[in-house]
């Protein structure tokens, strides 16, 4: 029964550790601001902006731990792409006729559009790697 006991101890432990550190992790995010070069859409804007150009939208909310983490990423990726390039963001709790046009189910979800047609769709947190690649087919 000690053994027991002490088993359960150190679980409770390790959870409120890994909490612990999850939380301050996530506070870290909280301060990252949005790279001047990142569009803000809107329901308003949203098709002005998509024409003739390559943009990557990254559909995310303010709630949303795994859109937070992907806004370094995306700062990075903005920064590291040719002219004729974009990433753009829209926020689907003030802009809901576009995410239901586009059948935004989970966050974040991010879309290629490429003269204002999607191409490619990719749901969660992706590198910046990865996102240059699929962005580059096009």
């Amino acid at each position: 029964m000690k053994v027991f006991l002490i088993i359960v101890l150190v679980l409770l432990l390790l959870f409120f550790a890994v909490r612990i550190f999850a939380k301050k992790k996530m506070a870290s995010l909280a301060g990252v601001e949005t790279n001047e070069k990142i569009l803000q859409l809107s329901d308003a804007n949203f098709n002005h902006q998509l024409k003739n150009k390559t943009i990557l939208v990254d559909f995310w909310a303010d709630w949303c731990m795994p859109c937070k983490m992907m806004l370094p990423i995306l700062n990075d990726l903005a920064e590291s792409l040719p002219e004729n390039y974009s990433v753009a963001k829209l926020d689907v709790d003030n802009n809901h006729a576009v995410a239901q046009k586009y059948n935004v189910r989970s966050i974040p979800t991010l879309i290629l559009f490429q003269n204002g047609k999607e191409v490619n769709r990719f749901v969660g947190v992706k590198t910046k790697d990865f996102l240059l690649k699929e962005i580059k087919k096009y």
